[in-house]
């Protein structure tokens, strides 16, 4: 077919949209982990854990943790796999993943040599799960080894491609520590998905959460943002090369965009594709906190900030629990501000120490 030809400010609009980030919020952690797809989880405590800032930015101040915890323990309508929150809904999809054979032969080969190992994590499970890490004892023939952190978690390892292969599944967390149970326990009981339509469901259901995105990306983040042959084509005014869409965001294109102010993780699924949000925003950005301080531009952990259909600037902005409050280095402009974006971004950054139950103590 033909492409869709859209201005950068609609291709901006569908993607604010798609991740529910315009004035008509969401009023459900499930319902925003659906529309999302994925949920980043990330423990760096600068303002606060990246689910929690991402559920945030989505439901407001009367946002909770336990709200979050309530969504994976006790409605079971969102479940943890791969470093990442998802939907119920999609389970059958990671299902039909799971049944796939691990991708590497060295970890495969792991995997049979400890298979008393195995074995042993299944029963204690099956009669005392769920179990938090610490509680499983490590009875591994075969160390794991690595060069790296994961060097003799044998724990840790095992349990995590159980998951992979479908025989655990993460029951939870207590504090930041996980919690395992088996998968045939606490998954739900729901249709399989046929092994030849996974990827491409996959894909359709990223397009959703994006609105807008690439068929393949030349340099693939940690989390996959292309979506293949999902949706329609379309050429951005101004942006080289093809994009896809989706049909449903195009459609409600042509509804009023009324917008609103956020200050983003930097693992926020509007950002994190730094390439798409420099091509589609013009907003240049990258996560410093690896970088030593001189070399840091916005600061060790800057938030983007989203205004409307813009992304503006960047909050260097840290939480100091200890001394109670939210301390403000400095608002980074990536052009002159009216009036109106001072004060929204002043009052975004209020309501975000209030919610952090800090004292904002702003910029000198």
């Amino acid at each position: 077919m033909e492409p869709h030809r859209l201005s950068r400010r609609d291709a901006r609009r569908l993607a604010v949209r798609a991740q529910l980030l315009d004035a008509e919020r969401p009023a459900l952690v499930a319902e925003v982990v659906d529309e999302l797809t994925v949920l980043n989880i990330d423990p760096t405590s600068a303002i606060a854990p990246s689910e929690d800032h991402i559920l945030w930015t989505r439901l407001g101040g009367g946002y909770e943790h336990a709200h979050l915890q309530d969504a994976v323990e006790t409605d079971k309508t969102v479940f943890e796999y791969d470093g990442m929150y998802r939907a119920i809904a999609d389970l059958p999809l990671y299902r039909a993943l799971m049944r796939r054979p691990l991708r590497y032969a060295t970890t495969a080969d792991w995997v049979a040599a400890n298979d008393r190992f195995r074995r042993d994590i299944l029963a204690l499970l099956r009669d005392r799960g769920p179990l938090l890490t610490g509680e499983i004892p490590d009875t591994a023939q075969q160390p794991w080894g690595s060069t790296g952190w994961t060097n003799n978690r044998n724990v840790t390892q095992m349990l995590e491609l159980l998951v992979r292969l479908g025989e655990v599944a993460i029951a939870g967390r207590r504090g930041r520590e996980r919690r395992w149970d088996l998968a045939e326990r606490w998954y739900p009981d729901l249709p399989e998905v046929p092994d030849a339509e996974v990827d491409a469901r996959r894909d359709q259901r990223r397009l959703q959460s994006l609105g807008i995105a690439r068929a393949k990306q030349t340099e693939v983040p940690l989390e996959r943002m292309d979506v293949g042959a999902a949706g329609e084509p379309a050429i951005v005014e101004g942006v080289p090369g093809e994009w896809r869409v989706d049909p449903v965001g195009l459609d409600d294109l042509a509804r009023p965009f009324h917008g609103r102010t956020a200050l983003l993780s930097p693992f926020d699924r509007l950002v994190f594709d730094r390439a798409r949000a420099e091509a589609l925003f013009g907003f240049a950005y990258v996560l410093e906190m690896y970088k030593p301080a001189a070399k840091r531009r916005w600061g060790y952990f800057a938030l983007p900030i989203l205004h409307g259909d813009a992304l503006i600037g960047k909050l260097d902005a840290k939480a100091d629990r200890r001394a109670g409050v939210l301390r403000v280095f400095a608002v980074h402009r990536d052009t002159a501000w009216s009036a109106t974006q001072q004060a929204d971004v002043a009052a975004e950054i209020a309501a975000l120490a209030d919610w952090l139950g800090l004292e904002l103590e702003p910029a000198e």
